[in-house]
C-alpha cells in the first residue's frame, strides 16, 4: 500500500506500507542513494514475524518533495508526520548505511514515539574526533567524498553524472560500479535477487533527479543536528569488519559514543551481509521493545 503524507512544512512524503497490516510498526531508513522500495525477502520476513513494515522516500527522492536545507536531524519531523498520518502511536526503526544516521536521529530525537532503534553499517559523523573517516573505505566512495569536500560544485556535477549513468545501467552491470566496495563476503551476498532490488530502488529514487542523493551526502558531512551522546533510547548496532562501503571503524566509533548501545561487531560480515543474514535477529530485538 502507498500513502502520500503531508510534512509539517507542506512537503509531500511518499510512504510504502507493507508486511503484516495489523502488526507492530517498524520503519526502515534505506541507504544512499535510496527509495521507499523494500527488499522482498525482508518483507516476507516481516510478514512471518507479524511486523508492519514502513519505508519512505527521503526528501528529493522518488515521490517526496525536496527539502534543500535538511540535516540528518530533519528526518525526525518527517517520521513523526508519517506516524501521525497513519495513526501509529509507536514504531521501531532500523536504518542501514546512509539510512543509519537517520535511524540514529530517531533514537536521539523521538524518544516518545520510537521505543527502540537498530543501526546497521552506519556512517559516523564527519570530523568525529578519533576517527579516520576513509580508512578501510573502497576507492569509489573515497574519491566521491574527497571531490565533494574539495570542490562542492564539481561534487554536485558528479552526482548528476552518476545519476544519468545509474539510470542508463542494467542490473547485470552493478558489479562494475562497486569494484572496490565489494569485499569477498559481500560479493557472495550480491545474489540476483539483491542485485535486482538495488537496481530497482536506485531507478525509483533517482528518476526525478539527483537532489535527494546530493542532499543526503551534504547532510552527512555537515553537523547532524544532535549528538549521539544524548541518546537514551535502546539502540542495537551491527557492523561488519569486512565492510568497504562504510568502514568498520565507523561502527566502532558509534559504539563508543551511543550510551547503553548493544553492539554486535562481526569479524565475518561486510555491508550487504547484514541484510541477508541478520535481519531476523534485528526484528526480534526490536519486537521485544515494541511488545512490552
Amino acid at each position: 500500500m502507498e500513502h502520500q503524507v503531508c510534512a509539517a512544512d507542506g512537503r509531500r512524503i511518499q510512504v510504502l506500507d507493507r508486511g503484516a497490516p495489523d502488526g507492530p510498526a517498524v520503519l526502515v531508513h534505506n541507504g544512499t542513494p535510496n527509495s521507499r522500495l523494500l527488499y522482498e525477502p525482508s518483507v516476507r520476513l516481516a510478514e512471518r514475524q507479524g511486523i508492519r513494515m514502513l519505508s519512505y522516500d527521503r526528501p528529493g527522492y522518488g515521490g517526496s518533495d525536496r527539502d534543500p536545507d535538511r540535516s540528518v536531524a530533519s528526518c525526525a519531523q518527517d517520521v513523526r508526520a508519517i506516524a501521525d498520518a497513519l495513526g501509529i502511536e509507536q514504531l521501531a526503526v532500523w536504518g542501514i548505511s546512509g539510512g543509519g544516521p537517520h535511524a540514529v536521529a530517531c533514537a536521539a530525537l523521538l524518544p516518545d514515539l520510537v521505543p527502540a532503534v537498530a543501526v546497521l553499517a552506519s556512517i559516523a559523523p564527519w570530523g568525529a574526533e578519533g576517527l579516520d573517516y576513509f580508512e578501510g573505505m573502497g576507492r569509489e566512495n573515497v574519491e566521491d567524498w574527497e571531490l565533494t569536500l574539495r570542490d562542492p560544485a564539481a561534487g554536485r556535477a558528479k552526482h548528476e553524472q552518476d545519476r544519468v549513468e545509474t539510470l542508463a545501467a542494467r542490473p547485470d552491470t552493478i558489479y562494475t560500479t562497486m569494484e572496490t566496495l565489494l569485499s569477498p563476503v559481500d560479493r557472495a551476498a550480491l545474489t540476483p535477487t539483491l542485485t535486482q532490488f538495488l537496481y530497482e530502488s536506485a531507478q525509483l529514487g533517482l528518476t526525478p533527479g539527483a537532489d535527494g542523493w546530493w542532499d543526503d551526502d551534504l547532510a552527512f558531512i555537515e553537523p547532524w543536528g544532535f549528538e549521539p551522546e544524548q541518546i537514551r533510547t535502546p539502540v542495537l548496532l551491527l557492523h561488519g569488519r569486512q565492510d568497504h562501503f562504510v568502514p568498520f571503524t565507523h561502527g566502532e566509533w558509534l559504539a563508543r559514543h551511543i550510551p547503553g548501545v548493544e553492539a554486535r561487531l562481526s569479524a565475518d560480515d561486510g555491508h550487504l551481509t547484514l541484510i541477508e543474514n541478520h535481519l531476523e535477529g534485528v526484528h526480534e530485538w526490536l519486537l521485544q521493545w515494541l511488545l512490552r
